[in-house]
């Protein structure tokens, strides 16, 4: 679906830089994509990478329960991952769940776990990477996102801290970027940086924004 998205957009507005705002895993898939070379630059939006190690500590004492135990026990008997009965996630396919397994029990995460073929792909990723880490994320750590741009190897790279009060809220954690008390606050600054991105590439400074999450 990314893939499709990507070249939708790149043939609705030919010629104008394609620019992806990723939230969490939207902003972990990009180096994997087959249409990376059209787009012009990432805004990673409380993303990092799911090796459980880098989890939030609230999450990370589960974690070896939920991936050795929890989750091969309930695809085996169920034939799926039934998340929504378990309050974790939601339903998923046995094979992505599985494959998801497998990312997040390597320090490398999907590079480390699917091998040379994602070395490869996430190299040659040139886009630019700006990526915001939230203060009260209570799944993705600061550890987390440098871990996760550290994979995008030759692109060019920043991040930032966001706290609460630079929003005026008390709260934004992993999901609140989306609610619509952000609107004059994150979303605009966002808007900003997706801005900034357009204009370091040479086709112009407006084009189209794909949103993944």
């Amino acid at each position: 679906d990314y893939d499709a998205v990507i070249a939708h957009a790149a043939q609705a507005l030919p010629g104008q830089p394609l620019l992806l705002l990723g939230h969490s895993l939207g902003a972990q898939l990009p180096g994997l994509l087959r249409e990376h070379a059209r787009v012009s630059g990432l805004l990673s939006v409380a993303a990092g990478s799911g090796y459980w190690r880098d989890n939030a500590p609230r999450i990370r004492r589960a974690m070896p329960a939920f991936w050795h135990v929890l989750v091969p026990l309930s695809v085996r008997l169920c034939g799926y991952f039934p998340g929504r009965r378990l309050r974790a996630v939601g339903d998923l396919p046995a094979g992505v769940m599985l494959q998801w397994r497998r990312w997040c029990l390597h320090p490398r995460y999907s590079v480390g776990a699917e091998g040379e073929s994602a070395q490869r792909s996430y190299a040659a990723v040139r886009f630019p990477v700006h990526a915001w880490s939230m203060q009260d994320d209570e799944l993705m750590t600061w550890r987390g996102t440098q871990s996760l741009l550290a994979l995008y190897a030759n692109a060019p790279c920043s991040v930032e801290r966001i706290a609460p009060h630079e929003a005026q809220a008390r709260r934004i954690g992993h999901f609140g970027f989306f609610r619509e008390q952000f609107r004059d606050t994150l979303w605009p600054r966002a808007l900003q940086r997706l801005e900034a991105l357009a204009q370091a590439q040479p086709q112009g400074t407006a084009g189209a924004t794909a949103t993944a999450g």
